[in-house]
């Protein structure tokens, strides 16, 4: 028997104690801020038609500033900028697909930007599409209440900016190479720091 000399080893690493690294870099997943600012676009969406129709005329505009800026009541059978005015049973189609679409992304979302563009995304079409289904002159076919008027630019709506600015955010982020699972083209793993905590 050897004096001073110890038998202990230290404990091995139970592998319930081990991280995976992976887990611990990777952001969280995004869906509840989507759905989240969604319902708020879809809220003022419906509240700023809601009073538009309450207050406003057709074809008795409401200066804002000057003719720069007006409020112009105007309903819209097309899509944005007044396209396809004829169709609108497949724009309600194209919307329904939208909705669905990014609902499925939504479900494995990590990267914060692209919430925040989807959300808008979703909350605009979802804001045109409860127009087509349920107002005048019936469901799949209903006219979208289009109020804000910006010098040329055609009559929009909340919905329609949200839709706009959403897009554009999106665009943004793929130039940029930000995914919509967290990580960015050229890292290895989520959440890298380089990323930023916009994306």
């Amino acid at each position: 028997m050897m004096v001073g000399v110890s038998d202990d080893r230290p404990p091995e690493e139970s592998p319930a104690n081990t991280v995976d690294p992976t887990t611990v870099s990777a952001p969280p997943q995004r869906l509840r801020t989507l759905l989240v600012l969604a319902a708020v676009v879809l809220g003022l969406d419906l509240l700023t038609k809601t009073i538009a129709v309450a207050k406003l005329t057709p074809g008795d505009p409401v200066s804002v500033v000057g003719d720069f800026a007006r409020l112009s009541l105007v309903r819209n059978p097309g899509a944005a900028f007044s396209m396809a005015t004829g169709m609108t049973w497949l724009l309600t189609l194209v919307a329904a697909a939208v909705v669905v679409g990014v609902v499925r992304i939504g479900r494995t979302l990590r990267s914060l930007g692209w919430a925040i563009g989807l959300g808008m995304v979703l909350g605009g079409a979802l804001g045109n599409l409860m127009d087509r289904l349920f107002r005048a002159p019936g469901p799949l076919q209903g006219h979208v209440v289009d109020f804000v008027a910006i010098g040329w630019w055609p009559v929009f709506n909340v919905a329609d900016s949200a839709i706009v600015c959403g897009a554009i955010l999106l665009v943004v982020l793929t130039v940029f190479g930000f995914e919509p699972n967290g990580t960015r083209v050229g890292h290895d793993k989520p959440g890298d720091a380089s990323e930023g905590s916009a994306a």
